[in-house]
């Protein structure tokens, strides 16, 4: 990696390999460690032509506005629902991902999530240890054989969770803005339709405006008493207030659910909801993915600097 004399805007940290990758190839600036941000940005403002950022993290157009030569923003992540692409396509800054190197280990956490909330494993796991199964059986669950899935979004990771489930010999539907060429699973153009059919729903589809709120209340309480929710996608997605609600009321069954609309703030009604199996946004959360999503970082970075065509461009 060749060294370049502007200085790369890192807004938040990366998976440590890749930020001492990029700090040994650039000279970084960390945004995160500015005791004033602005004033930092002002600082970089002449020469800085790159911004790295995570899904999480994005970049927004006061950001942008402040560096007029930005040419790339380089996200690790597949989302870029946090970060302006009206402003950086108004500016012509080429935006990049890290798409297709997450796809499994997404979908196999979504897998997990909804086993998790169909057989009761996290419950299970807490019954053995707090010494309950020596004084009787714990009751038995639902199975996810022969189950009904709809599965919001059947992109990258949504075809991949559909794999996973047809293993479990589930009947698969899905919801989309359109129908998928060569896909057998039963289409719906109505997400509350599709809930209303569905014993699990599973949301795979990318956040944003396009996309809040899309499992609606309608839809959750469509979806019923018995039904299973799994949510892999956005917190934004969901109207969380009506999912937590419904939960706690008894009037949904289950969930898995990995992202939140506030993240890390997770509505403290669910932690006593034994109908609920949580995590703290690990989709991506491994090793191996970690390191293909910032090898793909990396690499457009590097294209850019070169002139070359960028790996992975949004």
């Amino acid at each position: 990696m060749s060294t370049v004399g502007s200085p790369v805007l890192l807004l938040a940290p990366l998976y440590p390999p890749t930020q001492a990758e990029l700090e040994a190839g650039y000279r970084v600036v960390r945004l995160w460690e500015a005791a004033d941000a602005g004033a930092q940005l002002d600082a970089i403002a002449a020469d800085c032509r790159v911004a790295v950022t995570h899904s999480g993290r994005g970049i927004d157009r006061a950001t942008i506005e402040r560096l007029p030569r930005l040419e790339l923003v380089a996200n690790f992540g597949v989302g870029v629902d946090a970060i302006d692409l009206d402003a950086c396509r108004s500016r012509g800054i080429a935006v990049t991902n890290t798409p297709d190197v997450l796809t499994e280990d997404v979908a196999d956490l979504a897998l997990a999530l909804l086993l998790a909330a169909v057989r009761r494993i996290p419950q299970g796991d807490r019954f053995v240890r707090e010494g309950r199964w020596a004084k009787g059986p714990m009751g038995l669950t639902q199975s996810l054989q022969r189950r009904k899935v709809g599965i919001v979004g059947l992109g990258r990771i949504g075809a991949a969770i559909a794999r996973r489930c047809a293993a479990f010999n589930t009947e698969l539907g899905y919801f989309g803005p359109r129908r998928k060429a060569g896909v057998d699973y039963r289409y719906f153009d109505d997400i509350v339709a599709l809930a209303g059919w569905a014993d699990v729903l599973v949301a795979a589809c990318p956040g944003g405006p396009d996309t809040a709120k899309l499992v609606s209340r309608a839809a959750l309480e469509a979806l019923g008493a018995e039904g299973v929710f799994v949510n892999i996608a956005r917190g934004s997605v969901v109207d969380q207030p009506a999912l937590v609600e419904l939960l706690v009321a008894g009037r949904l069954g289950a969930a898995g659910l990995d992202v939140f609309d506030d993240e890390p703030n997770v509505p403290p009604e669910l932690f006593a909801l034994e109908n609920v199996t949580l995590q703290p946004h690990q989709g991506s959360a491994t090793h191996p993915t970690r390191a293909a999503m910032g090898r793909l970082v990396l690499d457009n970075v590097a294209a850019w600097a070169a002139g070359r065509p960028l790996a992975t461009p949004v």
